[in-house]
Formats: structure tokens, sequence, C-alpha cells
């Protein structure tokens, strides 16, 4: 069984990050054959990168790290759910990313974001590139969220229609390209 990760990238206090994990879940349901965990970043309580060698050498000193790791290695394939914060992701979600590299690699992922200018579109175009430096493959697809039209007084989120037909879209590339790397995992 295919198992995807729901990445929230935020730990801010008032976010309106879960109530967008929420709705990817309860979306993502739908998909049969496939299993969902929502990955809340802020339950890991990680410090700013405190390990003392190199994720690419696997050799974790820490518990948090040990924790996180062993998470993140359990999916095949991620959303991330991220706002954007002066152009880019934010530091919570890129300092989670970074404690770890075996662990994302050959994997794919897809992302959905939320701002108020462009609707994320910038911190989902910095995420890509951050995946592609891990080996994550990245869907085409994407979700753009604006704190503007999306969200009634920039705190309660109201998807449309057409949200769920594109989620649904990205889901189906994610599921498809995580089992496309499965061999690519395995070796």
């Amino acid at each position: 069984m295919t198992r995807i990760g729901i990445v929230l990238g935020t730990t801010r206090p008032g976010r309106v990050g879960p109530q967008v994990a929420n709705w990817v879940q309860r979306t993502a349901r739908e998909h049969s054959g496939t299993e969902w965990e929502t990955v809340d970043i802020a339950d890991y309580d990680l410090p700013l990168f405190d390990e003392p060698r190199s994720p690419l050498m696997g050799d974790y000193e820490h518990p948090h790290t040990r924790k996180w790791s062993a998470k993140i290695a359990e999916f095949d394939g991620f959303v991330f759910v991220t706002p954007e914060y002066n152009r880019s992701i934010p530091s919570a979600l890129k300092n989670a990313i970074d404690y770890l590299y075996a662990e994302w690699t050959n994997k794919a992922a897809g992302f959905v974001a939320y701002g108020s200018n462009v609707g994320g579109a910038r911190a989902a175009e910095h995420l890509r590139l951050i995946a592609a430096g891990l080996h994550i493959a990245t869907v085409r697809t994407q979700l753009n969220l604006s704190l503007i039209s999306d969200f009634e007084s920039f705190t309660t989120f109201v998807p449309t229609d057409r949200h769920t037909a594109t989620l649904h879209q990205m889901l189906t590339e994610v599921i498809a390209w995580s089992g496309a790397l499965a061999p690519l995992r395995a070796a």
C-alpha cells in the first residue's frame, strides 16, 4: 500500500494550515489503495538543526532527529502544505527538511501553498528547488490558495469545487509518481 505524508509546514500560533491539511486528508481518503497521514512539524519540536554530522551520513545523534527520521522514512510520497512567508517557505519547514536526506530521496511530492499576494506560489516554487536537491520528484499540478479570496476574514478556509478538482489531480499524480519511484527506493 502506498503511504503519503501530508506535511504541515508551519508552527506559527494561530496558523490556518491545519484547516488546509485536514481538507487535503479528507479529500485524499477518496483515493483507494493509499494511506494518508498528516505530519505536523510542530509535533516534533525540532530545534535549529543541531546534528554534528551531515544528514547525508544518516548517523543521527539526537532522539528528536531519530524520531523525525523514522516518521518521514515511513512514506512513499508527500503533500507539503505551506504558507508563503517573505516569498519563501517558513523557516520551520526548511529546518525540518534539512534534518534528513535519504528519508526524502526517490519519493514524490505535491504542493498546496497559501498566501496573500500570489496564493503561496513563490513558496511552492522555492520548495520545488529544495526538493530537487533531495531527489524528490515533484508533480506538475499544485494548489495556490489566496488568503484574500479562499479564506473568510483571512482565517477560515472555504475550499471551492475548482480547488477540490485540482487537489484530486495533484493527489493522483503524487500516487502515480510514488509508485513509479518504488524500484529506486527498493534499490
